[in-house]
């Protein structure tokens, strides 16, 4: 008996090498060029172009046109959520890539995904969240409490006017380098932004890597009470 959607059409699209190099770029979130595809995936722009299309096509990618350039990125949170899970199965069941990049170490410490913070950090980030109580996981799913709520105020975050968006604002996404939970959803990419407005992380040029300064890491473990990684 065949019930459910037919996967096959999706898994093909990616699972062809040089878009999943493609898609792999795009989940720092960042709106990148079929140039700059096409270098990432070790193809011409004309293949890029092609393979772009398909992903068009199928919803996965959009694509914003700017003068005489055209940006893509991943069409929305839930394309970005089944990259970092096949991310974490393929991590899993020990498909890595023969040369890691000197960036490693740094990758698995704190890092973009999509638009919200993953990693060692990530991780410590929610769990820590959960047992302050300003985060509750039970049947209906994840959501902020009271004290949350005067918590993110205190970090200069509505989440009343987060609940206004159309995504959810608190949504689990399993990292795949520590095999645990980190916070997505509008509260997650919130956070993130910021962070990186108070200046306490950056992103590190042409890399999904999010770097923490010492005083950002001092100020972060402060708010949260607890040591960082």
């Amino acid at each position: 008996m065949k019930d459910g959607p037919n996967i096959v059409g999706i898994a093909a699209l990616i699972g062809d090498h040089a878009r999943a190099e493609a898609l792999t770029a795009l989940m720092s979130g960042r709106a990148l060029t079929a140039t700059e595809l096409a270098d990432a995936a070790n193809v011409t722009k004309q293949t890029m172009s092609a393979h772009l299309g398909k992903l068009l096509d199928a919803g996965i990618v959009e694509v914003e046109a700017q003068g005489r350039h055209r940006y893509f990125r991943i069409a929305n949170e839930d394309v970005a959520h089944l990259l970092e899970s096949l991310m974490g199965v393929a991590y899993l069941t020990g498909a890595v890539r023969l040369r890691s990049s000197p960036r490693e170490p740094a990758l698995r410490r704190a890092r973009v995904c999509y638009d919200h913070l993953a990693g060692e950090m990530g991780v410590t980030l929610y769990s820590r969240l959960l047992e302050l109580g300003a985060l509750t996981l039970d049947a209906d799913g994840l959501g902020v409490t009271d004290a949350g709520r005067q918590l993110f105020l205190r970090l200069g975050i509505d989440t009343d006017v987060l609940l206004k968006q159309r995504r959810a604002m608190c949504r689990l996404c399993l990292d795949w380098s520590e095999r645990r939970h980190h916070l997505a959803g509008s509260l997650g990419a919130a956070l993130l932004d910021r962070m990186m407005e108070l200046g306490w992380a950056r992103r590190e040029r042409d890399s999904r890597v999010v770097a923490f300064t010492a005083a950002g890491a001092a100020r972060l473990s402060e708010t949260l009470k607890m040591p960082l990684p």
